[in-house]
């Protein structure tokens, strides 16, 4: 294993394996510019990547993609960008490769390392920077997919734990880095009016959904290759349960967070068959990439526990899915009506909620009942909107790439927790359960409303 560089020091040196590919196009290229333009972020850029180019042409496609995403390419910091860019052509097999980046990297002495490629190639990339030099006091920082299921997971950190320690890897969920995300945990922690109501004594069930309103579309092979289960239920949206049902963190350390998630994290109850409900939307199949008769799923609806003292009896239900009505995320957690009807409205839902909006705007609110004018006493429910702020935040590779490079973790997924995350969705992976279809442009096959059941309906999300 190599050294590790403190926690404390700034990364002098960023290099981007795939600096050729997608991601480097739609988030890094953008990131890098934003860090350049709001952060005065100046160190050497290495790009990395196996595609026959040269440095014009890497600048090239910095150019097309900053100007793609919105950034201005006469701008002194995308001329900064442009200065700092080094670039590096090869096969990730060949040492001469990792020669020549360590030549690039000049007096770099703590280097991060961003792996922007498939994961089946981690293990040739780490091992080549070990060997070359290049990991000496580095940070290394991996896209998901981490894995495909558990084990895979596991194999996958025992082969990044052979070249740098579990503190200097930080595992990219983008999701995290979005403001609503933090906005979850930052107002429960910043109100004390909130935390004696946060348990089941209060709490009758909590719902989150994440919904899509279009296909796969270009994405068929690498969808295909996944599903909603893999692709966002067995991180996004666990971490996003994680949140909301996490206990206060203790203490400033970095790790203080992480620490609460995991053990969450791991008393969640591990799903199996009658927990998940899979669907596939028609026409999917039809898309260029997609296997014939995919049982693949592109929606999934899951009842979860958290064997915990806090939590104990208050289901939760987490869906998501392509092509459903509206591209919203949210989570609603609805509270317990009062133990006695005073008013004799035995019909109304009269509960309560609140409800945390995450894209495309970012919204917290607050369901209660309030009396109707008159001199009758019934009440309807409303919705009290404490707070409402566009969708538009600093993006969230910015953020990580930023934090990753000054060594703060609280945004990165730990390596516990990722095993976590796959133990709770391992049994339902794959073909356990079967695919029921749906029409595009509905909340997903009607069996979901039957794993709901007498704890429904759903809460379908309307935009604003």
């Amino acid at each position: 294993m190599a050294n590790g560089v403190d926690a404390s020091e700034h990364s002098d040196a960023l290099v981007f394996f795939g600096a050729t590919g997608d991601l480097a196009y739609k988030q890094i290229f953008p990131a890098l510019y934003g860090l350049i333009r709001d952060e005065g972020l100046s160190l050497p850029i290495i790009g990395v990547a196996k595609a026959g180019w040269g440095l014009d042409q890497l600048k090239g496609r910095a150019a097309d993609s900053v100007k793609a995403h919105g950034g201005d390419i006469k701008s002194e910091a995308f001329k900064k960008l442009l200065s700092l860019l080094r670039y590096v052509d090869g096969d990730y097999n060949d040492p001469k490769v990792f020669k020549q980046l360590r030549k690039e990297l000049g007096d770099a002495k703590a280097p991060l390392h961003y792996l922007a490629i498939p994961p089946a190639l981690f293990s040739v990339v780490a091992s080549q920077l070990a060997k070359s030099g290049c990991a000496d006091n580095a940070r290394l920082v991996v896209e998901k997919p981490f894995g495909r299921d558990r084990r895979s997971a596991n194999d996958l950190s025992r082969i990044l734990d052979q070249y740098f320690s579990e503190r200097n890897i930080f595992r990219i969920d983008h999701y995290l880095g979005k403001e609503p995300v933090q906005n979850i945990l930052y107002t429960r922690f910043a109100n004390s009016i909130y935390e004696p109501v946060w348990n089941r004594h209060f709490v009758r069930s909590i719902q989150i959904t994440m919904a899509e309103n279009f296909g796969v579309q270009d994405r068929g092979a690498f969808y295909d290759s996944a599903g909603a289960i893999r692709d966002v239920l067995q991180n996004h949206m666990l971490q996003i349960l994680a949140s909301l049902t996490m206990d206060p963190p203790t203490g400033q350390a970095h790790e203080a967070i992480r620490d609460r998630k995991a053990s969450l994290l791991k008393a969640v109850r591990t799903l199996d068959s009658d927990d998940i409900v899979r669907g596939q939307y028609t026409g999917y199949e039809k898309v260029p990439g997609v296997k014939p008769g995919s049982t693949v799923e592109t929606f999934a609806a899951a009842k979860l526990c958290i064997d915990s003292w806090r939590w104990e009896g208050v289901p939760i239900f987490i869906r998501t899915g392509k092509c459903l009505p509206v591209s919203i995320a949210e989570a609603v957690v609805q509270f317990k009506k009062p133990p006695r009807e005073t008013f004799g409205e035995i019909d109304s839902l009269g509960c309560g909620h609140m409800r945390f909006r995450i894209q495309p705007d970012v919204t917290i609110a607050f369901g209660t009942r309030v009396k109707v004018p008159g001199e009758r006493m019934i009440g309807e429910d409303v919705e009290l909107i404490l707070t409402r702020q566009p969708g538009v935040d600093k993006p969230p590779y910015q953020r990580l790439l930023g934090d990753a490079m000054e060594g703060i973790s609280d945004l990165f997924t730990r390596e516990d927790i990722v095993d976590a995350e796959w133990r709770i969705v391992n049994d339902v992976l794959g073909d356990v359960t079967p695919v029921y279809h749906y029409e595009p442009g509905t909340w997903g096959p009607s069996e979901a409303k039957q794993l709901i059941g007498r704890d429904g309906p759903w809460l379908d999300p309307k935009p604003v």
